[in-house]
């Protein structure tokens, strides 16, 4: 690889009012649906608040089911308790979006396969070759609509689909689901048939004292995303440009924060227990006295084959696909929207 080539990354800054009726926020959030990681930093606090805790240690849970036949996705039961009933989330876990065959099912009911060119050969189901191919026309993309009347049990296109994934391909993969709403009722059927596990998001508290802070109302958007990445990831910014470990430093103008507050929920994070976070951190801005802000961050899954909407994602390189949202108290927000070098525009 070429040191001196950096691969192409995309990020698109918003500037808006919760105030605003036509702003976009919600239906952004949605856009990027499989999502392992939210970051918070709330400057001048120590602990959380109640109202706030509860809503860190609420987010929904989700199962982990072990070798999962993907051509369970299209049985009848299935599709009727529970893709036609409500909002599915599922995820091949472990599988790398750049070697190995990774699968996706949308809330919308889309399921969406990008297979090496072997697999989708010999699933002989219809597709396309992927858009960000590093090696020519290596992978391919399968997505079909399970609501759409011909993948209903016994259509056509289920037939063709269910008999590709269970005779020829016969593709398995540890598989990560949740439902909204309802949980995990409508799938228990499902996982009565397979090893599968459950799980809650973790939830880790870091309180930070002496913080070097930089304005974050004027600062560089790209200064201040690597500087809320070095908080998160607990990388010291107090160097000097010799250091031969880091020559991170708080981008200027800077203040010190005497204290502040970490916090991190790592699972299957689903988009409607994002705006829920979001919507408990516009109250807690909104307190008399605090004239403050709050920085909220969404990482997307690097290996997931969708990262926003329907888009098609790719990794190679970097496989990012977040978006950083910073809140002040005048209900004012910046919204940045990162992908790589792999992915289409942000919505």
């Amino acid at each position: 690889m070429e040191l001196n080539r950096s691969p192409r990354t995309l990020l698109v800054c918003e500037r808006s009012s919760f105030r605003d009726q036509n702003h976009r926020l919600s239906a952004q959030v949605q856009q990027l649906r499989f999502n392992y990681k939210v970051s918070v930093l709330l400057p001048e606090c120590s602990s959380a608040p109640s109202h706030l805790d509860s809503v860190f240690n609420g987010f929904s849970s989700f199962y982990l089911i072990r070798k999962l036949p993907i051509y369970e996705l299209l049985d009848k039961d299935f599709l009727q308790s529970a893709v036609l009933q409500g909002s599915v989330y599922g995820l091949s876990y472990r599988t790398r979006i750049d070697e190995d065959n990774c699968v996706a099912l949308m809330p919308d009911g889309h399921l969406t396969l990008s297979l090496d060119k072997d697999s989708f050969e010999l699933l002989g189901f219809e597709g396309k070759p992927g858009k960000f191919n590093h090696r020519r026309r290596s992978r391919f993309v399968v997505s079909v609509d399970l609501r759409d009347s011909r993948m209903a049990p016994g259509g056509p296109g289920n037939l063709r689909l269910l008999t590709g994934l269970r005779s020829r391909l016969k593709l398995q993969a540890d598989f990560l689901l949740s439902h909204h709403p309802g949980g995990g009722a409508s799938l228990q059927p499902l996982l009565s048939r397979y090893d599968w596990s459950e799980h809650r998001p973790d939830v880790t508290c870091r309180s930070l004292t002496d913080l070097s802070c930089p304005a974050p109302q004027s600062c560089d958007p790209h200064d201040l995303l690597e500087w809320l990445g070095a908080v998160d990831a607990n990388i010291s910014s107090e160097n000097s440009s010799s250091s031969f470990l880091s020559s991170l430093v708080c981008p200027e103008p800077k203040t010190s924060l005497s204290r502040a507050l970490s916090v991190s929920v790592c699972g299957l994070l689903l988009p409607q227990d994002v705006h829920r976070l979001i919507q408990a951190l516009r109250s807690y801005l909104e307190q008399p006295g605090l004239e403050s802000w709050a920085s909220l961050t969404v990482h997307g899954f690097t290996d997931s084959p969708v990262s926003w909407g329907d888009g098609e994602h790719g990794f190679l390189r970097g496989g990012e696909n977040f978006y950083s949202l910073l809140m002040f108290h005048d209900q004012t927000y910046r919204l940045h929207l990162g992908t790589g070098a792999y992915d289409s525009c942000p919505p």
